[in-house]
């Protein structure tokens, strides 16, 4: 299984592109059951909110097939395949359970595009990087949709379409380090388009460029928004480093082919 030439189209101007029911059913109910025993049996610690809000809740069960198999035996895995090339994806040892509560005591943002994002890498420490340290240290975001996301304000995943090559030519000007003081607030940079909240049923899935300004919108909702999501790194990604932030294609082979081919 392969995205097919319009869709790495997609990814190549946008830097992500949404496959719907990528991954089967019975492994969203999988996944779904281990994290709901997670939250059931071993809970929430309030002193760990902050970091887990941050990275990744259920820690026990990140590491475990019901939440591994969502990229590495499914479609997923071949579809990263087809744009990293094959062979040059490294298969994904854990998830990040990315779960949104809902927030009862705000209204929603009357201004939809008025909305936080970040890139990843950049240090906050509560995200495993210290404050004011940069790391990239993977090539694509999977996310997975394990719940339905209908409209906006749901906690969706949320995207900022042509960020992805923002960054590419900032960084030709101003290689990136290993210090985030290099790199400048999103609203210094004039993004091409406003922040997209991205719906979506179980199963879907988000793919999303390492260098996308991407985060979660608010989930003013009554259910908790479940997802997955996998940092998916090709072969060479270490090798690369920050070299790849102002040679944003370097790790894409498949993408490269798609859009020489136009």
């Amino acid at each position: 299984m392969e995205l097919d030439a319009a869709q790495r189209r997609t990814f190549f101007e946008d830097g992500y592109v949404v496959l719907r029911g990528a991954v089967a059913p019975v492994q969203v109910h999988n996944a779904l059951r281990a994290i709901n025993h997670s939250l059931g049996h071993t809970g929430l610690p309030p002193d760990e909110l902050p970091r887990m809000r941050a990275a990744s809740y259920c820690d026990e069960v990140r590491q475990t097939p019901p939440l591994t198999d969502l990229a590495n035996r499914s479609p997923v895995f071949p579809l990263l395949e087809s744009m990293l090339g094959a062979g040059n994806l490294e298969p994904m040892d854990r998830a990040q359970v990315a779960l949104r509560f809902p927030t009862w005591d705000q209204a929603p943002p009357s201004d939809p595009t008025k909305l936080g994002g970040h890139m990843d890498g950049v240090g906050t420490g509560t995200n495993g990087i210290a404050v004011g340290d940069f790391v990239r240290n993977f090539t694509v975001l999977a996310v997975v949709y394990l719940q339905r996301v209908a409209g906006p304000w749901g906690g969706n995943f949320t995207v900022w379409p042509g960020s992805h090559r923002v960054y590419e030519a900032y960084f030709k000007d101003h290689p990136p380090g290993h210090s985030s003081d290099s790199i400048p607030p999103a609203d210094q940079l004039g993004f091409p388009h406003p922040p997209v909240q991205l719906t979506g049923e179980p199963g879907d899935v988000v793919l999303a460029h390492h260098q996308i300004h991407h985060g979660a919108a608010p989930n003013h909702g009554h259910d908790v928004r479940y997802a997955a999501i996998f940092r998916a790194k090709h072969v060479d990604a270490a090798k690369n480093d920050t070299d790849t932030m102002a040679d944003i294609w370097r790790e894409f082979p498949g993408v490269r082919a798609a859009v020489q081919g136009d």
